[in-house]
């Protein structure tokens, strides 16, 4: 038994030690990243970051949030937040954003998890209620989730953006999206869940 407590704290150490890119790349959330072109019907064809081209369908099931910016000041203790971060040594997390649910979205994505950023590297996904928040030089705060907590380090230049529920007069050409796919049983790409920026901007996520 100690033995095999002794090689479970040992893994743990590596992991942490080389990052969470050790992580499994099927257990990794990695989202599609992009621009819609055009909307033909129910198809979104998008341009993602890395330049390849993808035609995407969306159904009567596709959730459509919005994502408009926001504010430091905009996450309150209670809040539902989401927030994409890299570990420290420390055992805390830097965020690289972070997005306000809205209420009616209370719950959504709850729990910690391997995450793809923008950049390729994994990271971290973290989705729950701020618990304690101090306010000095950005923000430092707990999110707490399924019975578990981190504390989140928020920088001051870290991108705040609000995510509300939208529908598809979102889904228009030249919008930044970040979404997630399945592939149907024709092996046509479907999305799940779409988020659409606002005004312009590119969700951070």
């Amino acid at each position: 038994m100690i033995k095999h407590r002794f090689t479970g704290l040992l893994l743990g150490s590596l992991l942490f030690s080389f990052g969470v890119a050790a992580v499994p790349a099927d257990k990794v959330i990695k989202p599609t990243r992009g621009t819609i072109d055009a909307v033909n019907g129910n198809t979104l064809q998008i341009t993602t970051r890395q330049g390849e081209k993808l035609s995407v369908g969306v159904t009567d099931n596709t959730k459509v949030n919005s994502v408009s910016k926001a504010q430091m000041s905009d996450i309150k203790a209670d809040s539902f937040i989401g927030t994409a971060a890299v570990p420290q040594a420390n055992g805390t997390l830097k965020a690289l954003e972070v997005h306000v649910f809205s209420p009616s979205l209370r719950g959504t994505g709850e729990g910690f998890n391997p995450f793809e950023s923008p950049d390729g590297k994994v990271n971290t996904m973290t989705n729950g209620t701020v618990g304690k928040l101090v306010n000095s030089n950005g923000r430092t705060l707990t999110v707490k989730y399924k019975g578990k907590e981190k504390t989140v380090i928020v920088p001051d230049d870290v991108p705040v953006v609000l995510i509300q529920p939208g529908n598809k007069s979102l889904l228009t050409a030249g919008t930044k999206v970040v979404l997630f796919a399945v592939k149907d049983d024709k092996g046509n790409l479907v999305a799940r869940n779409v988020s659409a920026g606002k005004d312009g901007l590119t969700p951070p996520m």
